[in-house]
Parts: structure tokens; sequence; C-alpha cells
């Protein structure tokens, strides 16, 4: 007979793939984030850009979905949707955003706190251009977060928008295009055993950035 299957309490994982020092973790978050993205790429991880992205409306209800970090530099990270989304809608009334990556393979996790700002038409329309001609379309054909009858409508609209652009090359649409978080937290967790994981967060001060320690 076939071992019965775990229940969820029993379902656990011993991490010992590495540690954090304060050595190792230097001085700069961006530095250290690199550092840790490029080791996640090297790892041939599926899709290691994706991240968590957490937003809130003013009263106070919180929303979460997957999204693709496409630029990072020392501003922030930057991603792409549709402004009138439901997350465009929710950023545009409250700028309070944060962000998850979690590279489970490394036994790691990057966790931002901060705002977002929209980047400007020029950065939105370098990175629009960059993209496959089907997703130039797609972003034309979903009202993203809206409510549809089927899925019909989206294959009909992408279909109309192929016959529009014969030559392959339709405009941004001017409600889609790009968020740069700006962090004013970044930590940083790596699992360690017997869950004692080591947890270095980075605090933006007026002066530059803070480093601390935090318990498991």
């Amino acid at each position: 007979m076939p071992d019965p299957m775990p229940t969820l309490a029993d379902l656990r994982k011993e991490y010992s793939t590495g540690g954090l020092t304060e050595a190792d973790a230097g001085t700069d978050p961006f530095a250290l984030f690199h550092q840790w993205f490029d080791q996640a790429v090297a790892a041939e991880l599926s899709d290691p850009n994706a991240m968590i992205l957490a937003t809130c409306t003013p009263d106070g209800a919180p929303s979460a979905r997957a999204v693709l970090l496409k630029a990072l530099d020392a501003r922030g990270f930057t991603f792409f949707t549709n402004y009138d989304s439901r997350k465009g809608h929710e950023m545009a009334a409250n700028p309070s955003v944060a962000l998850v990556f979690l590279w489970h393979q490394l036994e790691r996790q990057v966790r931002v706190e901060g705002r977002v700002e929209v980047v400007t038409a020029a950065e939105s329309d370098e990175y629009y251009a960059k993209r496959p001609l089907g997703s130039r379309l797609g972003a034309w054909a979903s009202p993203q977060s809206a409510v549809i009858a089927g899925r019909a409508v989206l294959e009909q609209s992408h279909a109309e928008l192929m016959a529009k652009y014969p030559d392959g090359d339709p405009p941004r649409p001017p409600n889609w295009g790009g968020y740069r978080v700006l962090p004013d937290v970044i930590e940083f967790w790596q699992g360690r055993r017997s869950r004692l994981h080591d947890r270095i967060r980075f605090t933006r001060t007026a002066t530059g950035w803070q480093r601390d320690r935090l318990a498991p």
C-alpha cells in the first residue's frame, strides 16, 4: 500500500543551504539584491523576477497578486501593467505598497515596503516596444480586472487588433505603462536550521540606509 499523504501539520523542511551575516549583507541593499537576483538567475529558477505586489485601498482592504520585475536601478523596482486595473486604481488612491520575492529553492525571501510612482512615458514606451507583438496587442485587447462575458471577448478583440495593425507596430495604450516602487524598507531573509533564520533589514533614513538584524 502507498504511504498516506502527509497532513498540513506534517509538511516541513529544514533550511540549511546557507546564512546571511552582516559582512555578507554589506551596507547597500540594492547591491545585495543584485547579488541574490543574479544567483537566482544562475540557479535557473522559474521566473526569478516574479514578485508579489500587495496594494491597499484607502479604507484598508488589501489585495495581492504576482507581477514581474522589469527594471531595477538605485531608485527602485519597476513593473508594467494596466493603469485601469484593480491594482492601478488602488495605487492611485493609496501609493503605499509592498513586494515579496520568494526564491524557495535558495531558501531566500526579500520583502520591500515603500511607495509607488508612475514612470515616465518615455520609459513605458521603451519597454512596450521591446514586448512581443502578441503581448503588445494583448495590452490593448484586455480591459484588465473588468468583468467580461467570456474568453471569446478577448480572442475576438485580439484578432481585430491583429488585422488593424498588419505592420506589427501598435502604439502603446494610453492606459498602460510602468510603476516604480521606491523602497523605504528592504528586508532579506535566509532560511536557517531550527527556524533560527537570518533576517537583515535595511531602512532608509535621511543620511542613507540603516541596517538591523531582526529575530526570526
